[in-house]
Order: structure tokens, then C-alpha cells, then sequence
């Protein structure tokens, strides 16, 4: 069993040392909690769980502290996918919902899985989901300013079970005042993608990730043979090309842990019940 989570990018330029540590040691205890679940839960559970703990932080852009978009509302995505099943479930643009990867995490039992807009909060409300508005004062004051937080926030898990079961879980609230109805890459398998094989969660600009399908050519190129490490340096060196701004983590099918990101820093933590491993 084990265990990785991101929660997008860091960077030295734009946030505190404060909110640095803070990050660090946010991302360790959930990384903790999610792999105390995952002992007595699927892969599938423990994603959605992990993903819900990370939008429930303020510190990062999904869920509670999502961005706002050019017309000051606030619009969120999220996907789940079952490595076993190969079944992926998401909300695209859903908005006035604590928890959008649970709204995903429910839509896996449907034959329609991903949904967007209204229909995606209809669906939630259906559900018994509750109206919640996810806006904290600090987005606010950054929309009114016109300031950005950076574009790359999104969070993640990948996870593999006492069964060798893997799954992928992500989350985000965009990247900022971008044009209303924008699409992430988090609900696409561009950014979010899981097989038997191996499973991968992108954080970046969805336009890059979704540019170089960047989660679905690391998950195929492992299927296909190639080491987890082999298969994110082809990725990573076509997603230079294009100057792409992306990070991944992932976990293949024999419990290998891998991450990186095209420039510094992505935020993440690791655990396997005994190591930590958390960025720095």
C-alpha cells in the first residue's frame, strides 16, 4: 500500500516561507490520514478521500480556495478513475459544492460520468450534496486586485491498495480569471488517468497537459513496457516542446512512486506506512 498527493505548485517568488512550511506539513498529515484510510478502504475510496481533505485546505486551488474566474464567480472540476475498471467519473465547471470529487466519486455508478455546468450541480443536488460557497476572503481581494495566484493549482492522489488495485483522484479550482466556461485538464484523462498498469495526476496549465495528454501517454507508454521513469522522460521531454508547464505523480502496479515537474515546484508528499517523502 502506498500513497502520493500534490497540491500544484510552489514557488519562492510569490508566497511566504510561512505558507511554504505550512504546506508541508499540511501535505504530510493528509498524506498521513488518506494511508490510515487506504489500510481498511479500496484505492478508489482512498482517492476520493485523499482529494477531499486537500480541497477542504484552503491552502491550496480546489474546493474551499478555488479561484475565480473573469466574471467573479467561482467554477471547479474534479475526476476519479478506477485503474481496475478503467471507468473515470467527473463534474466540469460545477459550482456552490464543497466536495466536487465526491460529486465525481458518486457519478461512477451512472452510465452518463461526467457532467458539467448546471447539470453537474443539479446532479449533486440530487444527490443530498449541499449548497456550500467555497470563496474565502484572500481570492476575493486577489480578484478585485486583478492578481493571480499563479494558474497552477490543482490537487491530487494516486494510490495503489493492499490489493494492487490503483487509482487517481483530482481536483481543481482553475487558474484564475480565465474566460467563463474554460475547461481544465483535470476532468480530462490528459490530466487524469488510471489503468492496471500504472495511475497519474497532472497539475500545471490544463492547456499544456491537455496539449501533450500528458497523463494518458505516461499510463499507455508503462502498459506498453517502458519503466515509470522511462515513460515520464519521453513524456516530460515532448512536454518541452511546447514549453509546457506541467508536474505528475504516479504509482504503477508494482508500487513504484514517481513525480516531476517541468519547472519548480510541485508541491507533494508520499507515504507507505513507514517513509515520508515530502518536497522541499
Amino acid at each position: 500500500m502506498k500513497i502520493i498527493i500534490h497540491g500544484g505548485f510552489f514557488s519562492e517568488s510569490d508566497q511566504s516561507h510561512e505558507i511554504k512550511t505550512a504546506k508541508q506539513n499540511s501535505l504530510k498529515n493528509i498524506a498521513r490520514q488518506a494511508f490510515e484510510y487506504l489500510t481498511t478502504h479500496s484505492a478508489f475510496e482512498a482517492v476520493a478521500y485523499a482529494v477531499s481533505l486537500l480541497e477542504n485546505d484552503e491552502l491550496y486551488n480546489a474546493g474551499i480556495g478555488s479561484q475565480i474566474q473573469s466574471d467573479g464567480v467561482i467554477r471547479m472540476s474534479a475526476a476519479i478513475m478506477d485503474g481496475e475498471t478503467q471507468k473515470l467519473s467527473g463534474v466540469i465547471n460545477i459550482q456552490d459544492v464543497k466536495n466536487p470529487i465526491l460529486v465525481a466519486k458518486e457519478l461512477i455508478q451512472e452510465d452518463d460520468r461526467v457532467l458539467g455546468g448546471s447539470g453537474a450541480k443539479n446532479y449533486a443536488t440530487e444527490h443530498g450534496f449541499e449548497n456550500f460557497s467555497t470563496e474565502i476572503p484572500q481570492r476575493r481581494s486577489e480578484y478585485e486586485a486583478k492578481l493571480s495566484a499563479g494558474g497552477k493549482g490543482t490537487v491530487g492522489c494516486v494510490a495503489i491498495d493492499k490489493d494492487g488495485k490503483l487509482a487517481v483522484a483530482t481536483s481543481t479550482g482553475g487558474k484564475g480569471f480565465e474566460i467563463p466556461g474554460r475547461i481544465s485538464d483535470s476532468a480530462t484523462v490528459a490530466g487524469n488517468y488510471a489503468n492496471s498498469f500504472c495511475a497519474v495526476s497532472c497539475t500545471g496549465v490544463g492547456e499544456d497537459i491537455v496539449s501533450n495528454a500528458t497523463a494518458a501517454k505516461i499510463v499507455t507508454r508503462v502498459t506498453d513496457g517502458l519503466s515509470l521513469e522511462q515513460a515520464f522522460d519521453k513524456t516530460f521531454a515532448e512536454l518541452k516542446t511546447i514549453d509546457g508547464f506541467a508536474g505528475a505523480i504516479a504509482i504503477d502496479k508494482d508500487g513504484t512512486l514517481y513525480h516531476q515537474d517541468s519547472y519548480p515546484t510541485m508541491v507533494f508528499a508520499s507515504f507507505d506506512g513507514e517513509k515520508f517523502e515530502v518536497f522541499s
